[in-house]
């Protein structure tokens, strides 16, 4: 986790960027009067989250399912966490306010909007938490991503200092507003979502002072926006001059734009909208109630495997229906994009430690629930997948059925092979039957990490077809193409 930390020191005016790395030596957020940001950073998710500091009291801004970052925040500080700010119910993780609202006795503030399940007070546009003589956050009514979105406004003597801007403001970005449906018309509720977020970029965001930063709850590499800046932070002056939502257009105009060429929703997000409306159990219990079975267990042949485990050693040695989804950076966005959130799973990796990895990331987008039981895998008996050699591959030939398992969006800027057939990998469970099984099936991605998956998962269903995963060959060819492009053009 990394953490950010943003001082002010009243009377100067001045804000401080820290880098995580560097001791922070002062004592100002401690002094009455002045107030701290520290921004803690997910890289799986690309999500953040905040803690407001002022006189020993914290809110929590968009808080991860772990809360264990913030008490040790709040012990570090000497201060309590007496409040949870939810900009909105998030689609891509469970959050930990009803945890921290159990544990803290810590207020969580939504929109009435949300109507949630769990305890709150409502924090609409225009709502005040007062906390000190001088500081405070101010609601701000912020629908377009999602119809119940607000947005929490610093102010410090009445001038706005920053803006905790959830999924409706992003760096370079606004958030898409096709997570949330409430009718069986779907184009038409995201066309009314698509004019919401106009309204607000217009009637509040660029409202709000040049100078005033903008922290978002996601940054580059989310898919709660299309084309976000890999920065942590910026200000609504340099937004109103490089983001595209703040141009003048009509409308009409950026609806369109808004709706055009929006990522895949995975198959978890309309779950996790729904457990954070209810509010989701604590972690620790979560995880706990994993069942953890005896090394080299052996889950009946019916049984859905996800095998964390690096593709090499998965090739080596795997049981029957496992899918390989390595650990990684994007684990867990990959494990709700493949499983559907009311199919339960097997959960396989290399060692204890890396197990305890994978539950605790199965468990930030609520899936430890469907984790039917969790094992060390390391037998050298299971099956073997077909050995790919790359070195005598010619593309050109018609010997393989080769299927891309990238984006459409991603195919269309850039198709590796000419003859090859595209079908993402978290569509291709559910479209094996679009899948000719004359030849053998060659798999490939961007850098190997989907095709390991996206092989295993043909696998699963096709289990006498040979299925070959090109993996990290694949840079090769397509930097080839590149050059004969370049060629061709005269470059």
């Amino acid at each position: 986790m990394k953490r950010r930390k943003f001082i002010n020191v009243a009377g100067l005016g001045a804000l401080t960027v820290l880098a995580a790395e560097k001791v922070f030596a002062s004592n100002s957020k401690k002094d009455a009067g002045k107030w701290h940001i520290e921004q803690f950073k997910d890289k799986g998710l690309a999500h953040f989250s905040y803690a407001v500091l002022v006189d020993r009291k914290i809110i929590i801004i968009d808080p991860e399912r772990n809360p264990q970052i913030y008490y040790d925040f709040a012990k570090q500080n000497d201060a309590k966490i007496i409040g949870v700010i939810e900009t909105h119910p998030h689609a891509d993780f469970a959050s930990a306010h009803l945890e921290i609202h159990k544990s803290e006795n810590a207020t969580i503030y939504a929109s009435s909007l949300t109507k949630p399940a769990y305890p709150f007070t409502p924090f609409d546009d225009g709502n005040v938490i007062k906390l000190s003589d001088t500081v405070s956050l101010r609601s701000l009514y912020t629908p377009g991503h999602a119809p119940d979105h607000v947005a929490a406004v610093l102010q410090e003597s009445g001038k706005d200092i920053a803006v905790f801007s959830g999924d409706a403001l992003l760096i370079g970005d606004v958030g898409r507003p096709d997570l949330r449906d409430y009718s069986k018309d779907v184009l038409s509720q995201r066309k009314k979502l698509a004019g919401m977020m106009y309204n607000t970029i217009h009637q509040k965001f660029a409202k709000l002072d040049d100078d005033v930063i903008v922290y978002p709850a996601h940054g580059a590499g989310s898919l709660c926006g299309k084309a976000m800046r890999d920065v942590p932070s910026s200000t609504i002056g340099y937004e109103k001059a490089h983001n595209y939502a703040f141009e003048p257009r009509s409308e009409a105009e950026f609806v369109a734009i808004l709706l055009s060429d929006l990522p895949f929703i995975p198959k978890y997000f309309p779950y996790d909208v729904g457990i954070n409306i209810q509010g989701v159990p604590a972690i620790k219990t979560g995880i706990a109630d994993v069942k953890l079975l005896q090394k080299n267990y052996r889950p009946d042949a019916k049984s859905l495997i996800i095998d964390g485990r690096s593709s090499a050693v998965f090739k080596n040695s795997y049981l029957t229906n496992a899918i390989n989804i390595q650990d990684g950076g994007k684990f867990e966005t990959w494990l709700g994009s493949v499983v559907p959130p009311n199919v339960p799973f097997y959960l396989v990796a290399a060692n204890d430690n890396d197990l305890a990895v994978l539950i605790t990331k199965s468990a930030k987008i609520g899936y430890e629930l469907n984790i039917t039981g969790a094992f060390v895998y390391d037998a050298l008996d299971g099956n073997k997948f077909e050995e790919f050699n790359a070195a005598t591959f010619n593309p050109d030939s018609s010997k393989y059925t080769i299927i891309d398992v990238r984006t459409e969006k991603e195919v269309k800027e850039d198709k590796i092979f000419a003859n090859s057939i595209n079908i993402p990998l978290e569509d291709l469970s559910s479209r094996i039957s679009e899948i000719p099984t004359n030849k053998p099936i060659l798999v490939n991605c961007a850098s190997g990490y989907r095709s390991a998956a996206g092989s295993t998962i043909i696998k699963k269903y096709l289990p006498g077809q040979e299925v070959f995963d090109l993996g990290k060959a694949v840079t090769q060819y397509d930097e080839k193409n590149k050059e004969e492009e370049k060629k061709k053009n005269g470059n």
